[in-house]
């Protein structure tokens, strides 16, 4: 009987180990999965305007018009003759997940500016329009390209470092992790 009691024990203690250590992998995981639907509502947008042959604004919210203190993105298709607007995808961001940037933070690779967790254009923030063009460019309103970035993370979960970059001249995103003081790709 103690023999099954210490055995017992030392599983016991073995998996309180194993659950403490999966718990900051778990806020990582859910850190990418946000940024994983970001990168994805960004080339949606952009797959958008190129087969559609319409532009396609984004727009990135915490709160309304989302689940209050959650962040999303929303797509929005304009239509001729007068650039309707259809809503085509609010997308809510992986549930503890924000947009946000950790004290010290560099730049990722592409260099887009780190000055905001959204950061587009040279703006915090953003322009007040940026949209996807019918040839995949990320332009401001006035159809000047943007670069620019959005960084995500989980507050208090240094290691949930995460962010989405896109090149205005040709729309593409990518997606980084903060990864051992770098950022990696």
């Amino acid at each position: 009987m103690v023999e099954v009691s210490v055995v017992v024990a030392l599983i016991l203690a073995i998996s309180a180990m194993a659950i403490i250590k999966t718990g900051p992998a778990l806020q990582e995981s859910r850190a990418f999965a946000g940024t994983t639907e970001v990168k994805a509502a960004m080339r949606q947008a952009r797959e958008t305007a190129i087969s559609a042959r319409r532009t396609v604004q984004v727009q990135f919210f915490t709160g309304l018009p989302c689940t209050a203190g959650f962040a999303c993105v929303v797509l929005t298709r304009l239509d001729p003759p007068a650039n309707v607007p259809t809503v085509i995808l609010t997308l809510p961001v992986e549930n503890s997940v924000q947009f946000m940037q950790f004290a010290g933070e560099p730049d990722t690779p592409d260099a887009f500016g780190n000055a905001a967790p959204i950061f587009f254009g040279g703006v915090a923030g953003g322009p007040p329009t940026m949209e996807f063009q019918s040839d995949g460019s990320f332009t401001d309103g006035n159809g000047n390209p943007i670069n620019g970035t959005v960084f995500l993370g989980i507050p208090n979960v240094a290691t949930s470092q995460t962010a989405v970059t896109v090149l205005g001249g040709t729309g593409r995103a990518r997606a980084y992790r903060f990864r051992g003081g770098s950022w990696v790709y």
